[in-house]
């Protein structure tokens, strides 16, 4: 990648500071212009009524570190994180339920080093697991801890659910957080437009992002832009919606990096 070439993440605020000082680190020139903005609940006590339930669940599945902390933070006092297991798709949301105190051993996440980080990486992980337990079981559930959009609607892909349900297991949703458009300032507006037209790449881990941007500056000529996608299903979506030029890469940092400054 040319020097005057320019990363401009677009994750949460909170993760996409932590990965642009990751990209830097292994030598990507990166910029931020978070695209997705990450609010708590207006009535977070339905939370605590769902931690009530987790004991009986086979485990509790996170959709990100954003949902690990949100859920987390309405934890009652007292119940044990032995009482049943948690599933992530990747690093970050592994990394999130370690910080918050939930036992390594009681964690099920891809590798560090697997060439992909989603529901399909996960489920092949725990498919056998959780045949072996239904097998035993009267009834089988998993609960999915996710965000949801600004008007309400659980936001993500019910891949993961329909494994589940296909297994003979009850899917239970929990909502944990909103996602919502972000108001950008001027000057983030302006670099965006710039953005377009001089050679900068987008990075986005969430076809939702992309959306976001475009809800935040409209007419922005997408067709003239560079986007990097972190899996083939987002890619695809930028492509319909008119980006210029996409390219797939991988998930996990270091490797992300190393395919990004290959790129010409």
């Amino acid at each position: 990648m040319a020097e005057a070439l320019v990363v401009i993440v677009t994750r949460p605020e909170r993760e996409a500071a932590s990965w642009a000082a990751g990209l830097q680190a292994h030598g990507v020139r990166t910029e931020m212009i978070p695209l997705i903005q990450i609010a708590s609940l207006p009535d977070a006590y339905a939370l605590q009524a769902v931690w009530q339930q987790v004991p009986q669940h086979l485990a509790v599945m996170f959709v990100s570190a954003n949902a690990v902390r949100f859920f987390m933070a309405a934890r009652p006092d007292g119940l044990d994180l032995r009482a049943c297991r948690a599933w992530s798709t990747g690093p970050g949301t592994q990394a999130a339920l370690l910080d918050c105190g939930w036992p390594a051993d009681q964690i099920d996440s891809p590798d560090a080093d697997s060439s992909q980080f989603d529901s399909e990486a996960l489920w092949d992980l725990v498919a056998a697991r959780v045949a072996a337990q239904v097998a035993k079981m009267d009834h089988a559930s998993v609960l999915i801890v996710r965000g949801a959009d600004a008007q309400g609607q659980i936001a993500g892909r019910d891949w993961l659910a329909q494994k589940l349900a296909e297994a003979d297991v009850q899917v239970v949703q929990a909502v944990a957080y909103v996602r919502q458009t972000p108001v950008l300032s001027v000057s983030q507006q302006q670099r965006a437009v710039q953005a377009m037209t001089d050679g900068s790449w987008w990075l986005f881990s969430s076809s939702e992002a992309a959306q976001h941007l475009l809800q935040a500056c409209p007419g922005l000529a997408v067709g003239q832009a560079r986007a990097l996608a972190t899996h083939p299903r987002i890619a695809q979506r930028l492509r319909q919606t008119g980006w210029g030029r996409v390219e797939t890469v991988p998930a996990g940092l270091e490797v992300q990096a190393v395919s990004i400054k290959s790129l010409t």
